[in-house]
Formats: C-alpha cells, sequence, structure tokens
C-alpha cells in the first residue's frame, strides 16, 4: 500500500538555523533518502519551496479564484513530503519516524487512495 508522508516544520525557525547546521540537516536527509531507496519503498520526494510561493485555487460559482500563499494561516507548514510502499501503516509510522523532521517539526502519515478507474 502507498502512504503518503507529509513533514511539517516552522519556516521561520528553519531561517535562523546556521549554515553547518543545514549542511548537516541536508547530509541526513540524503543519506535516509539514500536508506529508503535501498530498501526499496521510496517512490517520490522533494523538498518544498516556502508556503509564500503557493498559490491557493477555489472553484466558486464556475469561476476559478486564485490566492497567493497556503489555505490557512499555521504556526507549522508543508516542508516536502515522501511517498513510499509500505506493507502496512505500522511500516509507514516506523518510516516516518526515521525523517530527521520529526525531532523539530511534524511528520503526518496517510495512506493513499487507489482509485479504480
Amino acid at each position: 500500500m502507498e502512504y503518503m508522508i507529509l513533514i511539517y516544520g516552522d519556516e521561520s525557525a528553519f531561517g535562523s538555523i546556521k549554515e553547518a547546521q543545514l549542511k548537516a540537516m541536508y547530509a541526513e536527509y540524503g543519506t535516509y533518502t539514500q536508506e529508503l531507496m535501498k530498501a526499496g519503498v521510496m517512490r517520490a520526494g522533494s523538498e518544498l519551496k516556502p508556503a509564500s510561493t503557493a498559490t491557493t485555487v477555489r472553484l466558486r460559482g464556475g469561476k476559478v479564484l486564485t490566492t497567493d500563499g497556503p489555505f490557512a494561516e499555521t504556526k507549522e507548514q508543508l516542508a516536502g513530503f515522501y511517498l513510499i510502499e509500505a506493507r502496512d501503516l505500522n511500516e509507514a509510522l516506523q518510516v516516518a519516524g526515521g525523517i530527521p523532521a520529526a525531532r523539530v517539526g511534524s511528520v503526518e502519515v496517510r495512506p493513499v487512495r487507489q482509485l479504480n478507474l
């Protein structure tokens, strides 16, 4: 079963990280991503640009409306994701628990609905 792992963090705190810490964090992510690839569970993943670069789209009264920025003001913003293949939720939670950001932000695990089209 596929699971989407959504990684959240406080963007304002991210800007105060020293360069050496940032390099170490990216190295840790690189190592962890390689481990997921070697295990054959990773389907996709990426870091996202800041929430300020987002555009929210709504369809109202037959018209497409766009708003700069994320839909809602939140303390933590969506920073990245992994799409993985796991036997079950427990395995997906183990993968999520290894994500470096889980120590300082939050990581949401959601099963992907399989559409039979």
